[in-house]
């Protein structure tokens, strides 16, 4: 049963939720990373015998493979990934933004100017499960942002095929080329490329800890988007909420992971109480009710506070990865606000509307990372380059402030630098 605390929690039981070491399986991952560098398409096909499909006689997906998925699929679904694209696409549309020029007297010009990253790899959980949402999540911003080239690696399925919701959902999101492959495999791939595999620049998606430990040690060959941690939710509700609308929001987290996290924070007792009961009623009509039920009982709490705003203050310190504002007033609430990736407002703005279809990203900061971290956007696939011009004159009037800069630096070169353009004179 959910864990019910009449008096404030100490907030460092919530909060330690960092990923760990996981020293056991590094060993794992760095042997799987060295022997793609080494072996290139031999090893990713190796490992990806072992652990999706033994039979597995080729990584590439075909075009003819994309088109018979597409056939296959109940058009009513292809119709509702066509609007969750329109309205993810509009979302990060507004996320475009232009560089800048600015023209000081003198002759000087600053500016700063945004290039799309040139090409990105997509990982894409998959095997038994199948998350189309990822592929919308990941590629639309990318493809909103300018990037040429949109690589895909996700794991087969036991015979050898990719779920025909993911390749329907990458054909519509621009895709350049999709690999079945997954596992920290992929991830090298990637990172390092293969004679099949281009090499990447970027490499975003979520995946499972040996996917979590490769983004983290191929960072620095490659940038990534995040480490994510287990998805975590945080209800805000006072008693006007619904608790078994609560409840089952609640359940939308914990069946994702053991390890996944919910948390209600409320002024009512009532509700809490309501709560903690209907959990136990809806916990066993689930699919995934090992997941859930071990989740609830190990990671969920329920705080009774004695005000709304002392609520909000908890939420801050706890800096949910997905945050439900359940009150009779959601925006009373939304500027005190500081820490949360994405916040949905009012009793029918569930957290799967922004797992699939209204448009914000739903690859959020999770850990606490809200705290100075962003959900994926279209930023993520774009670089900044600032440039800058000086007049011989313009560097004339500057140049005696910055060789002494220099100087006091004690960078002599960079003096000369500025200096030796004036000795002529």
């Amino acid at each position: 049963m959910i864990t019910l605390y009449d008096n404030e929690i100490e907030l460092s039981k919530i909060l330690n939720r960092e990923i760990q070491s996981y020293g056991e399986y590094e060993g794992i991952v760095k042997e799987i990373i060295d022997r793609v560098i080494n072996e290139g398409d031999a090893a990713v096909l190796d490992y990806s015998r072992r652990f999706d499909c033994p039979t597995l006689a080729s990584l590439r997906v075909t075009e003819e493979e994309i088109d018979a998925a597409i056939a296959r699929l109940d058009p009513d679904f292809l119709e509702t990934l066509r609007q969750a694209r329109e309205n993810i696409t509009l979302f990060h549309e507004q996320q475009l933004r232009d560089g800048f020029r600015l023209e000081k007297e003198g002759g000087i010009v600053l500016g700063q100017r945004y290039t799309p990253i040139e090409k990105v790899g997509i990982y894409v959980p998959g095997g038994t499960a199948a998350y189309p949402s990822t592929v919308l999540m990941n590629a639309i911003p990318a493809q909103i942002a300018g990037v040429k080239q949109i690589i895909m690696t996700t794991p087969a399925d036991k015979n050898g095929n990719i779920r025909d919701e993911i390749l329907a959902a990458a054909r519509m999101c621009g895709v350049t080329a999709i690999f079945k492959c997954g596992g920290a495999q992929a991830i090298a791939a990637l990172a390092y490329g293969t004679e099949t595999v281009p090499a990447v620049h970027k490499i975003v998606g979520p995946g499972n800890i040996f996917v979590a430990l490769a983004k983290r040690a191929v960072f620095g060959k490659v940038a990534i988007d995040m480490i994510a941690g287990p998805s975590e939710i945080l209800v805000l509700a006072d008693g006007t909420a619904n608790p078994r609308h609560v409840a089952a929001d609640l359940l939308s987290q914990a069946e994702h992971d053991k390890l996944a996290t919910a948390v209600l924070v409320t002024d009512s007792r009532d509700l809490a109480l309501a709560v903690q009961a209907e959990l136990e009623v809806q916990i066993p009509l689930l699919s995934r009710a090992e997941i859930a039920r071990h989740s609830i009982d190990t990671n969920g709490k329920i705080i009774l506070v004695e005000s709304m705003e002392r609520a909000v203050e908890i939420s801050n310190e706890i800096a949910p990865e997905h945050l439900e504002v359940c009150v009779e007033d959601p925006f009373r609430y939304l500027d005190s606000i500081t820490n949360a990736g994405s916040i949905f407002l009012g009793g029918y703005t569930p957290e799967p509307m922004g797992d699939y279809f209204a448009g914000p990203n739903h690859t959020l900061p999770t850990g606490g990372s809200a705290k100075f971290s962003s959900p994926l956007s279209v930023d993520d696939f774009r670089k900044k380059s600032s440039y800058l011009y000086y007049t011989k004159e313009a560097l004339g009037k500057a140049r005696d402030r910055v060789a002494d800069f220099a100087s006091r630096e004690g960078l002599g070169a960079h003096a000369r630098s500025i200096t030796i353009r004036f000795e002529e004179d």
